[in-house]
Parts: structure tokens; sequence; C-alpha cells
């Protein structure tokens, strides 16, 4: 299956999920490119941004690993294919 680069979204809006996402981002940083976290304190949450490079299979089981987690949000945006 062909690769695809693309941008995975997340905001954490429970404190308690941080070491979960973490843990499932170690789990895939094989895919995983690059990373920047900005905690918004005002708002009191966490927001992340992956660069991937991995199958559609591989972005896709990332970010809904991610979803699932309670007070989690993730989303997708992936290059069109070449």
């Amino acid at each position: 299956m062909e690769k695809r680069i693309g941008i995975v979204a997340i905001i954490i809006e429970n404190r308690e999920s941080v070491p979960k996402a973490n843990s499932i981002l170690s789990a895939y940083a094989p895919i995983i490119i690059g990373r920047m976290g900005v905690p918004y304190q005002e708002k009191h949450v966490n927001v992340i941004s992956i660069i991937v490079d991995g199958t559609t299979d591989e972005i896709g089981a990332l970010s809904g690993k991610l979803g699932n987690l309670n007070g989690v949000t993730a989303k997708t945006v992936l290059a069109k294919e070449k």
C-alpha cells in the first residue's frame, strides 16, 4: 500500500487522557515525522499537531485510537494522491 503524508490534529480536553494519548503516539512513532504540542492554559486544553507519513490504514488507526479516548478529538488531513 502506498504511503501518504498527512497531519493529525488533536485536541485534548480531558487531562486524564494525556498519558493514554502519549502512549498511542509512542506506539505509532515509526510513521510520525514531527510533533508540536501547545498547552492552551486559558482554555484548559492541549492542542497537538502530528505530521505523519504512512499508509491510510496506519494513519486512520492512529487517528481512530486517539479519537476514542475520553475528551479527545482527532482529525486527519492527507495530501492528495499522486
